[in-house]
């Protein structure tokens, strides 16, 4: 009787949890074999019968035999093997023309495979990148055996470690051999020209001219050599290409490319870059404290780069989507978290959480089939979960208020205007004038001073900067140590790029109740242009009080008095004689 109430409590309890849900479980498969991420998930009608599909890049286990998988309902409609892992996949129209079918994309290692209603339509592939000319001529030195393999090993894994551009795949796949398979390799491929392919990271869509959702859109491709390109959607030629700092990982865009878009790419050096229409180069960058691992234009892209508000996560955070409830309204974000929960947020308030069987890896919210909201998961495990989102469901953010936060109504503590203050204003709106008036006079002295102080200095040479182009000079004065024993070093530095300099001297200015130097003047040798020449001399404080003075250091040509250049060294207090 004992177990059987039990039981009967399970029950209840589960029976209770589904009905305060705001889910349906539509099905859960644990062995359905998908392993992939939110980029290479997208729903769409790709026969145009109102049956929408669910399209799967898959990678497959291990990153093993990538797969194209097309699932209507729980189950598997087509597969196809892919040549390399897919980076994402998308849905796009082509043209207007009728039936109005979307057309698949699925980006996959160099090229963009198009498919449309589930049949090969183009290949586009990446242009290729002008190979590395040391790479090519060591590979035409083997060609004609003037190298051997282990020569050629030890050059191409230096060029490797010192060049910017990475090395073509049939450099790569050399430097993995063993040395008993290399001579049979290079005998197979030194005759073959050397080809650098860059790869596809990630890929969106673009509408072209129309807001519309069924407009036609272009493909934006973001790939390893740092750069994004947009494809025109119908002869699949290159519109725009624009350079990133680093590679980009993740896009997001809004606008249409004929009219005015704005594109987000983040980046794997954690930055996110945001670029315009007609713009080459990044406008702004948003620095991010770690790696991103996902991006949503609504949250993670103000326009200023400024943060508005972080949300503290439970677990770490694997993957990230939108949910958008058209019929609501409601545009929220899901994130899938390390603990096996899905977390739903509008803003920074929490909407719903979903708990998992297993750690979430990839999302996807849309029309699947006939339901409008449905809830696409796949798990780290392989397994698929389909969930329903009821007609009734609202998301109400939790330990909220509607309306103003309570600070809002709070009144601040304003201190209460002084005599002085109202005097001061009543003063100022009746001599508004006559105080700007002086205020100019002001800052036009002072700018007249400024000039007149910076042409004494030049006329006299007490800048560290020389200005005359027969001795372009460069003096910078260092002092170390604590005292009474000081080391002060002169970088002296001949800024001409083609003709040094002979003949300098340099004296030393002090007062000798204060500092003693072993040598106030010497020669300076030749100054080859561009080197810093340090010249160090030693400087004794005969001061027992803690007293300093200047050092003046006068730069001169033999012959004559004066001074090409000059620096005041503001000696430090000695603090050995002060502590004696």
């Amino acid at each position: 009787m004992a177990a059987a109430s039990s039981s009967d409590s399970d029950a209840c309890g589960a029976e209770s949890n589904e009905a305060n849900s705001k889910w349906l479980d539509a099905h859960y498969d644990p062995m359905a074999n998908i392993h992939t991420f939110s980029a290479c998930l997208a729903l769409a009608d790709l026969h145009g019968d109102g049956e929408y599909k669910l399209v799967v890049g898959d990678l497959g286990p291990g990153g093993q035999q990538p797969r194209l998988k097309v699932l209507k309902g729980p189950l598997v409609m087509t597969e196809s093997p892919l040549p390399a892992l897919p980076a994402a996949a998308a849905t796009f129209l082509m043209e207007q023309h009728e039936p109005r079918t979307p057309a698949l994309a699925l980006a996959s290692g160099p090229c963009v495979y198009v498919y449309k209603n589930l049949r090969p339509y183009f290949k586009f592939s990446l242009p290729q990148l002008p190979p590395n000319p040391l790479e090519q001529d060591l590979w035409n030195q083997a060609k004609e055996d003037r190298i051997d393999p282990l020569t050629l090993k030890e050059m191409l894994e230096s060029i490797r470690e010192t060049a910017e551009e990475p090395l073509s795949i049939q450099s790569l796949r050399f430097l993995q051999l063993e040395l008993s398979e290399m001579e049979a390799f290079v005998n197979q491929h030194k005759s073959n020209s050397i080809k650098r392919q860059t790869v596809i990271t990630t890929m969106t869509t673009l509408k072209k001219n129309l807001a519309d959702e069924d407009a036609v859109s272009c493909l934006v491709l973001g790939t390893e050599n740092k750069e994004l390109l947009v494809l025109d959607p119908e002869a699949f030629t290159i519109l725009a290409k624009m350079s990133l700092p680093s590679v980009p990982v993740f896009l997001e865009v809004s606008g249409q490319f004929d009219v005015e878009f704005r594109l987000a790419a983040a980046c794997r050096n954690g930055n996110i870059y945001i670029l315009r229409r007609d713009s080459k180069h990044p406008k702004y960058c948003i620095e991010l404290s770690a790696q991103p691992v996902g991006l949503i234009r609504t949250l993670a892209v103000p326009c200023q780069g400024k943060k508005l508000w972080t949300v503290q996560m439970p677990a770490a955070i694997l993957t990230m989507n939108l949910l958008e409830q058209h019929s609501r309204g409601l545009q929220a974000v899901m994130a899938g978290l390390a603990n096996g929960e899905v977390r739903i947020y509008r803003d920074k308030a929490l909407l719903n959480v979903i708990h998992t069987p297993d750690a979430v890896t990839s999302l996807c919210f849309g029309r699947y089939g006939r339901e409008d909201n449905t809830l696409i998961m796949t798990t780290r495990g392989g397994g698929l979960i389909i969930k329903i989102l009821k007609r009734t469901a609202v998301f109400v953010e939790g330990g909220s208020e509607v309306g103003p936060p309570p600070a809002q109504a709070m009144k601040l503590n304003v201190p209460r205007k002084t005599r002085l203050y109202v005097d001061q204003t009543l003063r100022e709106r009746e001599a508004g004038t006559a105080m700007h008036r002086a205020f100019q006079t002001d800052l036009y002295l002072l700018r007249l001073r400024a000039a007149r102080a910076y042409l004494q200095a030049l006329e006299s040479s007490l800048s560290p900067l020389s200005t005359t182009a027969r001795e372009p000079l460069k003096l910078h004065a260092v002092v170390q140590g604590l005292g009474p024993t000081f080391k002060l070093t002169l970088h002296l530095q001949n800024t001409s790029t083609t003709r040094p300099v002979l003949g300098l001297l340099v004296c030393f200015l002090y007062n000798e109740a204060l500092y003693s130097l072993p040598r106030a003047f010497f020669k300076v040798p030749l100054l080859v242009p561009g080197l810093n020449y340090p010249l160090e001399t030693f400087v004794e404080s005969l001061s027992n009080k803690g007293i300093s003075d200047i050092i003046k250091v006068l730069v001169l040509r033999e012959g004559q008095s004066a001074p090409l250049l000059s620096a005041h060294v503001n000696m430090p207090g000695s603090e050995g004689l002060a502590a004696a």
